[in-house]
């Protein structure tokens, strides 16, 4: 997939949070204990929606999607930078490049689904009776795939260009994960061509879907605030807001690092602010949708009854 002749050197070093050493273990229980959570939370989420049939409309089937992109790319992170509160987290050129790889398909694939996601409660919301007719299996079909697709389209083509890339010094990345500028920081041979459509395809990818999800929203709130008060108001302000506190944590973080990394002055805020959108937004989604979401509730109080009464005494 990508071409790695001619590297200086054949492995890395990720050496994580080695400035604050006497930390790792504590650090290793916490983010263990977070890593299993955000696991169970969001299969928690995709068991739900699939064996409710209640459930089974457009909204739930993008948040299981939504789901699945979190187990995937916080389960590509997550095991190696515990690794390095253990021990040395050494990984192969070729292994960088691909965790970059599918870590960076799955996060802009999650881009493009939170707007998918805003574009669907936009439709509910504003075109209640065209709704059904807009938002149909194929259409729901549709726009996951070009979510996904389009995170593994583009993001191939940043790592072809790395894949050019020569890498010498210490092999020392200070990072918990095989990020992009800690990358280019190490090469040596001119990596301009690579940040430059790095920077182009993140200012597409982050500022359009989140351009997309605040027109939605304002659209949104236009309409709900001609709606008198009462439940349906109150469950449209909450089912948006859910979604808007996942987005704010996720393309906030993203921007600062990707977009405007002069902003970040230090290693070790950059490391917090990826720990942000690595380890805290996939443990937001769960925990969000589950605690305020009554669907959601009501399909897991039916789920465990069924289960306690199938259980034999």
């Amino acid at each position: 997939m990508v071409a790695l002749e001619n590297q200086t050197i054949t492995e890395f070093v990720l050496l994580g949070f080695h400035d604050i050493a006497e930390l790792h273990l504590l650090f290793f229980i916490v983010f263990t204990v977070i890593y299993i959570s955000t696991l169970m939370g969001n299969v928690l989420i995709i068991v739900v929606v699939v064996s409710s049939q209640r459930l089974h409309t457009p909204m739930y089937y993008f948040l299981a999607n939504l789901s699945f992109l979190e187990i995937f790319y916080t389960s590509t992170v997550v095991p190696k930078m515990l690794q390095g509160f253990l021990q040395e987290a050494a990984i192969s050129v070729a292994g960088c490049l691909l965790q970059f790889f599918i870590f960076g398909s799955l996060a802009t694939a999650e881009c493009f689904m939170l707007a998918v996601m805003a574009y669907d409660r936009y439709l509910a919301i504003c075109y209640p009776l065209q709704y059904p007719l807009l938002m149909g299996p194929r259409g729901c079909l549709g726009l996951v795939l070009i979510a996904w697709l389009s995170g593994f389209m583009v993001d191939g083509l940043v790592v072809a260009l790395m894949g050019q890339l020569r890498f010498c010094g210490p092999g020392k990345i200070d990072h918990f994960y095989c990020d992009f500028m800690p990358l280019m920081g190490l090469a040596c041979s001119d990596p301009s061509i690579a940040q430059m459509t790095t920077f182009v395809l993140s200012v597409f990818c982050l500022t359009i879907p989140f351009g997309l999800i605040l027109i939605s929203y304002a659209r949104i709130v236009v309409v709900v605030l001609r709606v008198p008060e009462g439940a349906q108001r109150q469950k449209a302000f909450s089912t948006c807001s859910s979604h808007l506190a996942v987005v704010s944590t996720f393309y906030g973080t993203l921007m600062v690092l990707y977009i405007a990394p002069s902003a970040v002055h230090s290693p070790l805020l950059s490391k917090v602010f990826a720990l942000l959108y690595t380890v805290v937004t996939p443990l937001l989604n769960p925990v969000i949708y589950t605690l305020r979401n009554k669907e959601i509730h009501h399909a897991l109080q039916r789920l465990l009854c069924i289960k306690h009464i199938e259980t034999p005494n």
